[in-house]
């Protein structure tokens, strides 16, 4: 698969978007990159059971920069919680690896894209709904906070995406304020992404008809480029998302996950 202008326009164009959706939502542009390198790598000639896995972890492998670079602008904010980042660390770890590296080679392609669908999907809703937590809500203790980033750590090894869209709803759900949530979700990317990462490349290395330019599921040349120009507007993506009101932020990070969960549903679906 040749690496030609007009597919480097394009992972470029995507590489642009998705650094700067990163730092606005805190969702690693998983949720962006999965369905449009799935379409690329299917106008190719990648069959759409080995595409879409390809889409998963190549999105995952990109949140390793575009985290670096979206953490460091909300940083400057004082907008992580790092207190947060270090006991939801070890879970996600555990979860990612688990996912990654077991169950996501075991699933079909198909079986992966209807469930990157209906967790998109849910987490969409739980947003545009914006249900108020409890006021004595908090978050939970030690064994609970575990647990909670297994789960985010194993559910974004299954879709690609950096855990934004179960770790903010469920932070701001814990009465934790949205853009301390964005933030802190952006700071979780890394870890997730790096867990993850190390799987696809384990679970795949022995697959065959993966296109050249592959290092296990992960697609280097897509890597590279989406990574250039997501590391350049993540800060960018950061900044707005402190000037933007809360309501307004919450109902365009909902709308954008419809579309998407909507798109990778027909794949599933079709496939």
């Amino acid at each position: 698969m040749d690496l030609a202008l007009p597919l480097i326009l394009e992972l470029a164009a995507l590489g642009l978007a998705t650094g700067f959706l990163a730092g606005l939502l805190g969702i690693g542009g998983g949720m962006i990159m999965v369905p449009f390198i799935t379409l690329i790598l299917g106008q190719r000639g990648v069959g759409p059971e080995l595409a879409v896995k390809m889409a998963i972890a190549t999105s995952m492998a990109t949140i390793i920069f575009t985290s670096v670079s979206s953490v460091r602008a909300h940083h400057r904010r004082g907008a992580v919680r790092w207190d947060l980042v270090k006991r939801l660390a070890p879970g996600i770890v555990i979860g990612s690896m688990v996912g990654s590296l077991g169950v996501f080679a075991l699933l079909k392609g198909d079986v992966l894209a209807v469930i990157f669908a209906a967790f998109v999907g849910f987490s969409a809703t739980q947003m545009f709904l914006d249900k108020k937590p409890k006021p004595t809500r908090q978050m939970p203790g030690t064994a609970g906070t575990v647990a909670a980033g297994g789960a985010i750590g194993f559910l974004s090894g299954l879709v690609g995406a950096g855990g934004g869209f179960i770790s903010v709803p469920f932070m701001t759900w814990c009465n934790v304020a949205i853009h301390n949530a964005v933030a802190t979700s952006a700071a979780l990317g890394f870890p997730i992404a790096v867990a993850n990462v190390a799987g696809y490349v384990a679970s795949g290395l022995r697959v065959e008809g993966l296109p050249p330019g592959s290092f296990g599921y992960i697609w280097l040349p897509a890597l590279v480029v989406i990574a250039l120009g997501s590391v350049s507007t993540a800060p960018l993506g950061a900044r707005a998302a402190h000037a933007l009101p809360v309501g307004k932020l919450k109902r365009l990070f909902a709308t954008i996950l419809y579309s998407l969960a909507a798109y990778m549903l027909y794949k599933g679906l079709a496939g």
